[in-house]
């Protein structure tokens, strides 16, 4: 098997900082537990934006320059930044980081769905800042928009134009359809680095026979050509990282994806999600990628090549 790349996933857009004192919204704070997760073993960091007055999701190029040259200065783990962004926000907001900050990867959503966090709301009693009930009991009216048009848009801009390669992210079987469909238009090349994704209402439920379903899948349309990661949210993340990991896969973690660390128990920081899952999948046998590995893997243009 090829070595495992992990991925870190930082901060997010979903969570609110009243769900987890461990979640980081400042500069500072997402800039150390990246580096501290780096340095935990992560190959890659996915990283998003917060307003450090307020953690509330951002896209701004200031956001995102708060935290980046100091994560490049700290260690040299893969930067992949977030085109979702915030399931709110329209595409040229979503985008307005990642064009000025030109990472070597970019996370690409591929498809249009629901995405309803609305349930969380129901387990928090006391609110940290005045947006984020609102926020997420609102999401049972939200669409998280990505058409094929916005995905051209993203390949384009992000992909021909500043030289990202793509965490493609799939919550459903359709998503692979359409990304087979933009490799058949030539505007994807391998290899293809699929990122499957569990456990968001709306899309596909953490069961174990969607992620065996969802290889099959990916065997008939990439052939060989693809590297695919595996990402379940909450209490299933580290079953499924074990999967995956059992597979020949990649794994994702972090406090976007998960806040625990075992059932009931928050997470201290995203490098304790990253030495858990690292002993986990060590166990089964696979050994981590360093960031070198997973670039050549890839196909990455380097961290020279980067705008911080």
């Amino acid at each position: 098997m090829d070595k495992l790349i992990l991925t870190c996933a930082v901060t997010g857009s979903i969570h609110t900082p009243s769900m987890s004192p461990a979640l980081p919204y400042t500069a500072e704070d997402i800039a150390k537990q990246a580096i501290d997760a780096a340095h935990a073993g992560a190959s890659i960091l996915h990283l998003h934006a917060r307003d450090p007055a307020d953690g509330r999701p951002s896209c701004t190029p200031e956001h995102f320059m708060g935290f980046l040259p100091q994560i490049a200065q700290g260690c040299d783990a893969v930067v992949n930044l977030s085109t979702g962004g915030s399931a709110t926000m329209p595409l040229d907001v979503r985008l307005a980081g990642p064009l000025v900050a030109r990472p070597e990867m970019c996370s690409l959503n591929m498809g249009t769905m629901n995405f309803a966090l609305y349930q969380m709301a129901d387990r928090i009693t006391d609110w940290r800042f005045d947006w984020e009930e609102p926020f997420l009991r609102g999401t049972d009216d939200l669409v998280f928009k990505n058409t094929p048009r916005d995905i051209a848009s993203i390949l384009r801009q992000m992909g021909q134009e500043r030289g990202a390669r793509f965490e493609f992210e799939c919550y459903d079987t359709g998503h692979l359809g359409m990304l087979a469909h933009f490799r058949d238009r030539g505007l994807i090349d391998g290899p293809i680095f699929l990122q499957f994704v569990f456990g968001v209402l709306g899309g596909m439920a953490p069961l174990p026979e969607n992620l065996t379903h969802m290889k099959r899948l990916a065997d008939q349309y990439f052939g060989n050509d693809y590297h695919f990661s595996v990402l379940a949210a909450g209490r299933h993340q580290m079953q499924f990282a074990t999967m995956a990991a059992g597979m020949g896969g990649h794994v994702r973690v972090g406090l976007e994806d998960c806040l625990t660390i075992s059932r009931g128990r928050l997470a201290c920081s995203n490098a304790e999600q990253v030495e858990k899952v690292r002993g986990l999948v060590e166990g089964l046998g696979r050994e981590i990628a360093t960031p070198a590995e997973a670039r050549a893997m890839l196909g990455l243009k380097g961290a020279e090549h980067v705008g911080f």
